[in-house]
C-alpha cells in the first residue's frame, strides 16, 4: 500500500458493495461523503455500508463529510438553456423574470448589493464570464465577454468581490447535525475565508453535543469531528496561517481556487499551503481533478499522472478523487492508479524522506511542552534512519504523537498504536501512518509491550530487530511526547 493516503468521493458509481470493497483493497483509506448532493438517508446508508465492508476487509476506513457552503448559482432556466453571446447585454436579477431570454434568475437579493461596476462575473466553473455595466437592485445589467450556453443551477464565482456571507449556510446547520448522527471523522468546510469560519463550526458542533439532540448517539469525547479547512477562496490565502492553525486538517481545492485567482497562481499557492501544513504538523490533501479524464478513460492523461506525483513530492498527506469515483466509469481503476503512482514515487529519489532541518519550526516561539515534542519527533526520525531501525513504533491517543513524527516522512514503516478505534480511522488521512487498534494500557512497560506485539502482529518487526518507540509519559497528560527508546525486540516481548 502506498505510504500517501487516498481519499475517495462517494456516489451513484460506488453504490455496491462490491466497488466499495475493491475500492478499500485498491487503496482508499478515506471515504467523502458530499452533503452538496443527496439526502441525510443515503448519507447514513453510505456511511452503514463503508464500516460494514472496512470491518470485513479488517481495515481502517475514515468517514469524511464535505458541507456545501454558500455555493452561489444561478435559478431555473429555460429547458435547453440560454445562450449568452459575447458582447450581448443581460440583465442578473433576484427578482420576477419578465423576459426569459435576456434575464438571468439570481436568486441571492444580498449579493446584488455587493456588486460594483466593473466586477467580472464567472459561470459555470469559468466557461462564461459577464461584466457588471450597473447596478440597480434587485438587479445588475452586465455585458457577455465569454459566451457559450448557460444551464439552470450552473455555479456563480465572483473574483475580487468582497461578498458578505457567512461560510456555514442553513443547510450546513443541518448537515452538521448529520454529521454528529454519523460520528464521521472529518467534517470538511467549504470556501472558507478566516479562521473564524473553522472557530464558528466548531462551536457550533460543540453547542450540538451539549444542546443533548435527542438523534445523537451516547456520550463520546471523540465525537465532534476534525475539521477540515477548504482553501479555495482568494481571501483564505490572506489569513492562511491562522486558518491551518485553527483547523485539524486542510484541503486544497484546487476548483473554486483555480476560477477565483489565475491559473498559473494555483500550482504556486498549492506549494504554498501544502509547505506551511506539514510546517505546523496539520495533514494535507491535494484535490480537485487530479485524474479527471478517467471518468470516461480507463487511463489518465500523462500530465494528471504528472500532477498527482508532483503533489506527493510536494509533501501532500493524501490526495483526492471526485468525479473519478462517485460518477466516474471506472472508480476501482482510478484508486488503483492513484495507488500506483504514489508507490512509483515513495520509491524513488525524488521523493523527500527524512524532511528534517527544513521542518524546525520556521523560528517561531513555542511553549516548552510543544517544543519538547517536536524535538522527540524530530530525533526519531534521525535515530531511526540512523541505526537503520525497521519501524518507528508510537503510542497515541490522540493522533498527534504520530502526526508529528510523521511530518518528518520517516523512511522507514511508522507504526501508531491507539487503543481508541476512532483516532485509528483519523491517522488513515495522515501520511505513512500505519494505526493499529490495541488494548488500554496502564503503565510504561506494558504500554512498549502493546506497541512491540502490534508492529510484529502486522508483521513490520520481528524478534532481534531495531525498533524506534516514542510516546507521551504520564499518560494522563495529553498533548505531549516526552519519550524515546531504541528498542531491541526480544521473544519475552512477545509474551501475554
Amino acid at each position: 500500500m502506498p505510504l500517501t493516503k487516498i481519499v475517495c468521493t462517494l456516489g451513484p458509481a460506488t453504490e455496491s458493495p462490491e466497488v466499495i470493497r475493491a475500492m478499500i483493497r485498491a487503496g482508499m483509506t478515506v471515504a467523502r461523503l458530499n452533503f452538496s448532493h443527496g439526502g441525510a438517508e443515503g448519507k447514513h446508508q453510505m456511511a452503514e455500508l463503508i464500516r460494514r465492508v472496512a470491518h470485513e476487509e479488517n481495515r481502517f476506513v475514515a468517514l469524511m463529510g464535505d458541507l456545501q457552503g454558500p455555493k452561489i448559482r444561478v435559478g431555473k432556466l429555460p429547458e435547453g438553456g440560454v445562450p449568452l453571446e459575447e458582447g450581448r447585454e443581460i440583465i442578473l436579477t433576484s427578482g420576477p423574470i419578465a423576459d426569459p431570454q435576456h434575464e438571468i434568475p439570481f436568486p441571492h437579493p444580498d449579493i446584488i448589493l455587493d456588486l460594483r461596476i466593473g466586477d467580472h462575473i464567472l459561470l459555470d466553473d469559468g466557461t462564461l464570464e459577464l461584466e457588471v455595466l450597473a447596478v440597480m437592485p434587485p438587479a445588475a445589467r452586465c455585458r457577455v465577454k465569454v459566451g457559450g450556453m448557460l444551464s439552470s443551477n450552473k455555479g456563480v464565482n465572483l473574483p475580487g468581490v468582497a461578498l458578505k456571507l457567512t461560510a456555514m449556510t442553513e443547510k450546513d446547520c443541518e448537515d452538521a447535525a448529520v454529521a454528529l448522527e454519523l460520528e464521521l471523522d472529518y467534517l470538511a468546510l467549504s470556501f472558507v475565508r478566516s479562521a473564524k469560519d473553522v472557530d464558528e463550526l466548531r462551536a457550533h458542533l460543540k453547542a450540538l453535543v451539549r444542546a443533548g439532540n435527542e438523534r445523537l448517539p451516547g456520550e463520546n469525547p471523540h465525537r465532534i469531528p476534525a475539521i477540515v479547512a477548504k482553501i479555495e477562496k482568494p481571501e483564505a490565502l490572506q489569513d492562511l496561517e491562522t486558518i491551518v492553525r485553527a483547523a485539524d486538517a486542510v484541503m486544497v481545492a484546487r476548483g473554486d481556487l483555480g476560477v477565483e485567482t489565475a491559473p498559473e497562481r494555483v500550482p504556486l499557492a498549492q506549494k504554498e499551503i501544502i509547505r506551511l501544513c506539514n510546517r505546523l504538523g496539520k495533514p494535507v490533501i491535494t484535490a480537485t481533478q487530479m485524474l479527471q479524464s478517467m471518468i470516461d478513460n480507463p487511463r489518465p492523461t500523462r500530465a494528471e499522472a504528472s500532477d498527482v506525483a508532483n503533489a506527493i513530492i510536494d509533501g501532500s498527506d493524501a490526495v483526492m478523487l471526485s468525479g473519478e469515483t462517485s460518477v466516474g466509469k471506472y472508480p476501482v481503476e482510478a484508486v488503483r492508479m492513484m495507488a500506483r503512482i504514489s508507490e512509483s514515487v515513495e520509491a524513488s529519489t525524488s521523493f523527500p524522506y527524512n524532511q528534517l532541518l527544513n521542518l524546525t519550526g520556521g523560528g517561531e516561539t513555542l511553549p516548552t511542552p510543544r517544543l519538547i515534542s517536536r524535538s522527540i519527533s524530530r530525533a526519531t526520525v534521525e535515530i531511526a534512519e540512523e541505526c537503520g531501525a525497521k519501524a518507528i513504533l508510537t503510542s497515541t491517543e490522540s493522533g498527534r504523537t504520530a502526526r508529528t513524527v510523521a511530518r518528518h516522512r520517516p523512511r522507514c514503516p511508522l507504526i501508531a498504536a491507539t487503543p481508541f478505534e476512532q483516532t485509528a480511522r483519523r491517522l488513515q488521512l495522515v501520511w505513512g501512518v500505519i494505526p493499529a487498534l490495541v488494548e488500554p494500557f496502564h503503565d510504561t512497560d506494558s504500554m512498549i509491550q502493546t506497541m512491540i506485539q502490534a508492529a510484529v502482529r502486522l508483521g513490520y518487526a520481528k524478534v532481534d530487530d531495531e525498533v524506534v518507540l516514542t510516546a507521551g509519559i504520564p499518560f494522563e497528560v495529553h498533548g505531549v511526547t516526552n519519550m524515546l527508546k531504541v528498542h531491541t525486540v526480544r521473544k519475552e516481548d512477545l509474551k501475554s
